[in-house]
């Protein structure tokens, strides 16, 4: 991990109107370096159009009104993530979050199977998630929830993703893929489309319990899936920039959507994220077409804001 430079005008201005679809800001159970209404205010000062508030462990959409209603010129939207915080994959919940204009649900992350059960191990000097020491605590004091399977024996996802598909799918939201594994993964997008939701994401394919082969994530965006190009990831030295660069321009631009995941204390500011991003990927000759098609474009078709 390495010290970056603020955002080039240049950069700022080709990220105008993106949304940034994954970011984690106080309230939270763990220290985090903004909190949501005083970040809505930073992207209105950067003329970013809004973001989607991520937490691991409660959902956000009455977070995300609350802001709209002290700064409405920015559009924050709520997600929820199928932990088992909220019970695992509970259409209930589900449920009561499409009622709440929720715009992302992801699939379980912290508790997923693949997760829990990762050998996979950070390159030397990778940044670890801040999740993951409150993750020891649960554990430690013997309350952590049993981990989220989203298949059974036979790899096909289970009646308890079918339900929640179908919840997904009746009110419009994006589908998320979490912290499944490769399999998972192909699994759970196949039915989702065939369970009629619109959008789904593959969260960070290169974060270090994912690390989707290239063949896999091109299978993905031929069925419609967009990949999901975190900046901490590369960042924080779980891949390196070279090949998240590598992967985008294997798969296509076009079925790639930029996020920051950004809100840690010692990570850069969350409203220069897409902006780095963007230098980053100028330097590296993409085109300022290709980056706001990451940036703008798909980010809006994520948060379900394409027509405003």
């Amino acid at each position: 991990m390495t010290n970056v430079s603020p955002p080039s005008p240049r950069a700022r201005a080709l990220v105008e109107g993106a949304y940034d679809t994954h970011i984690h800001v106080a309230p939270d159970v763990m220290e985090r370096r903004i909190d949501d209404i005083d970040l809505a205010r930073r992207f209105a000062d950067v003329g970013m159009a809004g973001f989607v508030l991520k937490s691991h462990y409660v959902p956000t959409a009455e977070r995300a009104q609350v802001v709209r209603k002290v700064v409405p010129e920015v559009r924050a939207l709520g997600a929820i993530t199928l932990n088992g915080s909220v019970g695992g994959l509970n259409p209930s919940a589900v449920e009561i979050a499409g009622r709440l204009d929720t715009r992302v649900v992801w699939m379980p992350t912290v508790d997923s199977r693949n997760q829990r059960d990762s050998r996979a191990q950070d390159p030397a000097g990778a940044k670890p998630p801040m999740w993951a020491a409150l993750q020891d605590d649960l554990r430690s004091a013997g309350i952590e929830p049993p981990a989220v399977d989203v298949v059974g024996a036979d790899g096909t996802v289970t009646e308890a993703v079918r339900d929640v598909l179908t919840v997904v799918a009746k009110h419009g939201m994006t589908l998320a893929t979490g912290h499944l594994n490769a399999a998972e993964i192909v699994a759970v997008a196949e039915a989702a489309f065939d369970a009629g939701v619109r959008r789904v994401v593959v969260t960070h394919p290169e974060f270090t319990s994912q690390r989707l082969p290239v063949d896999v994530q091109r299978r993905l965006a031929e069925r419609g899936a967009l990949l999901e190009r975190c900046f901490t990831t590369a960042h924080t030295g779980k891949v390196t920039w070279r090949r998240l660069l590598d992967n985008i321009r294997a798969v296509g631009p076009e079925h790639s959507v930029l996020s920051s995941d950004l809100g840690q204390p010692f990570n850069p500011p969350v409203e220069d994220g897409l902006a780095i991003m963007a230098d980053t990927l100028l330097e590296d000759g993409f085109s300022e077409k290709e980056i706001q098609v990451m940036a703008v474009a798909n980010s809006r078709r994520v948060a379900g804001e394409e027509a405003r």
